[in-house]
């Protein structure tokens, strides 16, 4: 197994959609993290194809310049995903409470996850819907920091190591059959390199692990 009973469980259980309520329009993370994950984008990404931005929100730190035939995003806020320009449609379903996507097979480019893979109590089967809607030769791109809405991370995230989450993002790819072996993308600091130089402390780590989905598969 994954993950043990007890390594799902949140601290505040309640229901998701009542904790995302209410529309939070801010970043999460910090402007060096936003720049690292868009110019990962820039490099990953190509032109033209089709993306599902995943458990999504107002913005999605996609290249401006970069243009897509279609992004779906999902999400628990809908006053969110509606003020989100990129997206050209959206829906709402809690993965927690049913991880099946009402999307078809094969059917996006990549599949996106900012900052949210914290709060996945199912993640294999998450996962596993992430591998179905990707075309062969798709990407996934998991992105993550240090910060969490603590009580609605699941345990296995909260007693984690900044390390061996990221090791933990790793085992939710290989736990599928039919991925690539995950590559690991780590900024300890988004400072600016000469803030570092210079001692200062601070900045929003960085981490992202990268999968695509197999050729054969």
């Amino acid at each position: 197994m994954l993950l043990r009973p007890n390594q799902r469980l949140k601290l505040d259980d309640t229901d998701d959609k009542v904790f995302y309520a209410y529309p939070r329009f801010v970043t999460h993370v910090d402007e060096g993290f936003i720049q690292q994950l868009t110019a990962l984008y820039r490099q990953r990404l190509k032109p033209n194809t089709r993306i599902l931005d995943m458990m999504s929100s107002w913005v999605s730190h996609l290249p401006e310049e970069l243009q897509f035939d279609y992004i779906q995003g999902h999400g628990l806020n809908a006053e969110e995903l509606t003020r989100n320009p990129r997206l050209n449609h959206y829906l709402v379903q809690n993965l927690n409470e049913n991880p099946q996507l009402p999307l078809p097979d094969q059917e996006f480019d990549a599949v996106l996850n900012c900052v949210s893979v914290q709060y996945m109590q199912y993640p294999e089967a998450v996962f596993s819907e992430i591998h179905r809607v990707l075309k062969p030769g798709g990407v996934a791109i998991i992105s993550f920091s240090n910060r969490m809405f603590f009580q609605k991370a699941i345990q296995a995230w909260r007693d984690g190591t900044e390390d061996s989450r990221v090791e933990l993002v790793k085992r939710y790819f290989t736990s599928v059959p039919g991925f690539s072996a995950p590559e690991v993308i780590v900024h300890k600091s988004t400072l600016p390199n000469f803030l570092q130089w210079l001692g200062a402390a601070g900045g929003d780590p960085f981490y992202a692990v990268i999968a695509y989905r197999n050729e054969a598969q």
